[in-house]
């Protein structure tokens, strides 16, 4: 395993850049102190989860993490601003909204909980009125809104890559940090992404420690957490039956990895254990993927000895469904690979406490009931313009 700030390369001849463009975020920041820019605070609970770097530190299973923990219980609505989408303005997502009007991220999101209300909107306020005039949410989870500081969200959650901390970054476009170190001061909760699954106590420590956070800012670890293989075509019954864990891959298979993501490495490092014929074809974040790179897609697979199978993201996947001149051979052995979060140091039920907590003290229903009759909590869900009971089991 890699060790912390490995990933960190910083382009000293742009630094000069970095101080003009650090002197534009400085003015911007200011701005917003001074309240001649204003922030928003909302009568329903809002929880963003953003960075203050370029690049994946891992934001989307960050935020599947809270749908799971509390889609059951409430209505949950997702906003984002659907990055490089072919739409503008409020898009409302239904499970038959193509993922170039509201993105990837979103796509994903909704594909894989369709109960759950997704919306994209570039700015943030309107699209949380429109999700709340429509009456759509009890709660919001803002996606990669960090830098959006016209929303005043109840909960500012802060990611941070293991391998990339932002103590040893510096500015773009020397670095790829979006925002001054300073700026980590605004966040409620730091988790520190993409950790070891074996490290130390004393990293914990030091990490700790030099992250310098106040009294008022609780800071969390978390790692990578990979789920079975699954079919990407052939539908639902084969994408449930034909899984796969990672440990049934044969020694002698050969692994083509396909990714479009922002840092891929630490995925490359994870799959190495499982063989040792792993080859990675690996594009740019969000690419839209062309004639041209679906071609260079089925000849690099063609030239893998056999056995053989495709490994992409969901993210990847999101792109990927509806694309055409993939052939038969990548489509029958193409396969998803889930990633989830997993907290460390036994962190998850002082996290979990500490959500739930929140969205009960700042739902807009005066009644917060806890039932522990699962049926009466499914019950509680449906919409209307009823006063709504939220209620959480033992979480």
């Amino acid at each position: 395993m890699n060790a912390r700030g490995n990933f960190i390369r910083i382009n000293k001849w742009l630094l000069p850049l970095s101080w003009l463009y650090g002197l534009g975020v400085k003015l911007r920041n200011m701005a917003f102190e001074m309240n001649l820019l204003k922030s928003r605070s909302f009568d329903i609970p809002v929880i963003s989860v953003g960075n203050i770097t370029v690049g994946g530190t891992g934001k989307t299973p960050h935020v599947e993490y809270l749908i799971e923990l509390l889609k059951d219980h409430c209505k949950v609505a997702v906003l984002s601003r659907g990055y490089k989408r072919k739409s503008k303005g409020f898009v409302l997502a239904d499970n038959d909204t193509p993922m170039k009007r509201i993105g990837d991220e979103p796509f994903q999101m909704k594909r894989k909980y369709p109960d759950i209300t997704v919306a994209v909107d570039k700015k943030r306020c309107h699209g949380i009125d429109q999700l709340t005039e429509l009456n759509k949410a009890d709660v919001i989870l803002l996606d990669d809104a960090f830098q959006h500081r016209y929303v005043q969200p109840g909960i500012n959650i802060l990611l941070v890559d293991y391998h990339r901390l932002i103590i040893d970054d510096c500015l773009l476009p020397a670095g790829r940090l979006r925002e001054p170190l300073s700026a980590k001061d605004r966040a409620d909760v730091v988790i520190v992404t993409k950790c070891p699954k074996d490290m130390k106590p004393m990293e914990y420590r030091v990490t700790n420690k030099m992250m310098q956070l106040y009294a008022y800012q609780s800071l969390y670890f978390t790692s990578l957490k990979y789920g079975p293989l699954r079919p990407m075509f052939g539908g639902q019954d084969k994408q449930n039956q034909g899984k796969r864990p990672l440990e049934s891959i044969k020694a002698d298979e050969h692994i083509l990895l396909l990714t479009g993501i922002a840092s891929p490495k630490q995925m490359i490092q994870d799959l190495k254990p499982y063989t040792t014929h792993l080859t990675p074809l690996t594009y740019s974040d969000h690419h839209q993927f062309k004639s041209k790179d679906i071609q260079h897609i089925n000849n690099t697979f063609e030239q893998l000895p056999k056995p053989r199978l495709l490994i992409t993201t969901e993210k990847d996947a999101a792109r990927l469904y509806d694309v055409e001149g993939l052939s038969e051979e990548v489509k029958n052995n193409m396969y998803i690979l889930p990633v989830t979060i997993s907290f460390m140091l036994d962190q998850g039920e002082m996290f979990n406490k500490y959500i739930i907590s929140y969205v009960r003290k700042n739902s807009r229903n005066s009644i917060l009931d806890q039932r522990k009759d699962d049926h009466k909590s499914h019950n509680s869900d449906h919409s209307g313009n009823r006063t709504r009971t939220i209620s959480f089991r033992n979480n």
